[in-house]
């Protein structure tokens, strides 16, 4: 272990795209645990999206960022820790954290399953892409499903994840050529375009001729107007996040034929995955067995070193990943 640990802060409140000069590392020792807690050393951090939203006011300046962590427990002060123990946290982009039992969740042990898949697939993204299809828009067998930003890791998750629902159809958008190539050929997808090489509404239309029952929405914006005028009658639309629109706070509003809603008798709900905490063990069951078959693949792009976790956070923001970001200590 380290004799010093390393936290990220936030800086300042960003406008459009943050950038490095938005954060700070800060060094001091590594804490000592007290009576009824344990240290932990963290070893993989997850950098999300919401953590753009959160930075416009949600986020504590000059202080540690929250976020999805794994670490090991090295040195406890509590029965219910035991040293060497594997556990999740949000204590999020720190190298050590001093956590209390409640705080923090103990990994099944899967054997097979590598750590790194805890945050992604069997993680709050696979949870989210889980519950999205499941819970929200509740995916029956046959019907054709499109999903925006689905190279990441949220997307890739809900197209594996309906893939082994028995879903139809899957159409997927991504930004750039090489992404689309992915989706077709590496995840399941049966049709992905490249958002960026034209109207969304005539890219879908040309994807999906005959149409989409459900939309997984990781994106807004043009994406969730194109696909209401492609839903067909009783379509669901389940709104994951609006990633169009976090780092272009004057960006403009979604245009669509409202009469749809209702002549269509469309379904649109959002949800927080944070509320669905009870579905972790149903996507245990779920997804590890297909994870240990080879049936589901965990899609990640890694970044080694703790010192790298701002600039994964920005790849992430401008879609330099394909799948679940991750950032692994070494």
């Amino acid at each position: 272990m380290t004799e010093t640990a390393l936290t990220v802060q936030q800086t300042a409140r960003p406008t459009g795209f943050p950038t490095p000069g938005h954060f700070r590392f800060a060094e001091s020792p590594v804490p000592e645990p007290a009576p009824g807690t344990a240290l932990v050393e963290n070893l993989y951090w997850s950098v999300d999206p919401y953590h753009r939203e959160m930075m416009d006011g949600d986020f504590e300046l000059n202080a540690p960022l929250e976020g999805r962590t794994l670490g090991r427990v090295t040195a406890s002060r509590t029965p219910a820790l035991a040293e060497g123990e594997i556990v999740l946290h949000r204590q999020g982009w720190r190298t050590h954290a001093v956590v209390r039992p409640e705080e923090v969740r103990r990994l099944p042990h899967h054997p097979g399953v590598p750590l790194s898949a805890y945050l992604g697939v069997l993680g709050g993204t696979g949870l989210t892409a889980y519950v999205a299809l499941t819970r929200i828009a509740r995916l029956r067998e046959g019907e054709d499903l499109f999903v925006s930003g689905a190279a990441g890791g949220v997307g890739t998750a809900t197209g594996r994840f309906a893939r082994l629902l028995g879903a139809g159809r899957l159409i997927g958008s991504a930004g750039s050529p090489q992404k689309v190539a992915h989706l077709t050929g590496k995840v399941g997808f049966d049709a992905a375009f490249d958002y960026r090489t034209g109207p969304v509404a005539g890219l879908l239309t040309a994807a999906a001729p005959s149409g989409i029952d459900v939309f997984v929405d990781n994106v807004g914006g043009d994406h969730l107007g194109a696909a209401i005028g492609a839903l067909h009658e009783r379509g669901r639309v389940a709104r994951v996040g609006t990633i169009s629109q976090y780092n272009t706070p004057d960006a403009p509003p979604v245009v669509f034929d409202h009469a749809d809603v209702v002549e269509k008798r469309l379904r649109i709900e959002g949800f927080l995955v944070s509320d669905h905490q009870d579905v972790q063990q149903e996507l245990y069951d779920f997804a590890v067995p297909h994870l240990r078959s080879g049936a589901l693949v965990a899609d990640e792009t890694v970044i080694d070193g703790f010192g790298r976790i701002v600039e994964a956070f920005l790849l992430m923001l401008r879609g330099g990943n394909t799948g679940k970001i991750l950032v692994r200590a070494v």
